[in-house]
């Protein structure tokens, strides 16, 4: 399976949009409906209506790179949020997987200062 490096940052765009647009579409897309740099070093991640595929959008040093992940039978879990999500890399592979990243929730990071 395809994996993305953990630090990179996943920005997910709720609106399901045309997927005859391709690399040009989508980067216009990200500049003018989510009022992001499509250059930054960061992926941008597009479903379509019936929300059986799924288009991943990044920028790599001296050219874009465009991922298509089509389903044959199921759906992928879109989440509901208001405003643009950001997912972590880890969040982005569990929606490939199919698990409903809205339901799942893990144990916040605990920061201590001493031991006892």
């Amino acid at each position: 399976m395809f994996r993305l490096d953990e630090g990179l940052k996943v920005y997910l765009h709720r609106a399901p949009v045309d997927f005859r647009l391709s690399i040009n579409g989508l980067a216009a897309l990200v500049e003018q409906a989510l009022g992001l740099n499509p250059f930054a070093a960061c992926v941008y991640v597009f479903s379509n209506q019936r929300r059986n595929r799924v288009k991943i959008l990044g920028w790599d040093r001296n050219g874009f790179w465009l991922l298509l992940k089509r389903l044959e039978q199921d759906r992928f879990i879109w989440p509901s949020e208001a405003a643009v999500p950001t997912l972590t890399v880890e969040q982005l592979h569990w929606l490939l997987e199919g698990i409903d990243i809205g339901v799942v929730q893990r144990h916040p990071k605990r920061l201590y200062d001493r031991v006892a």
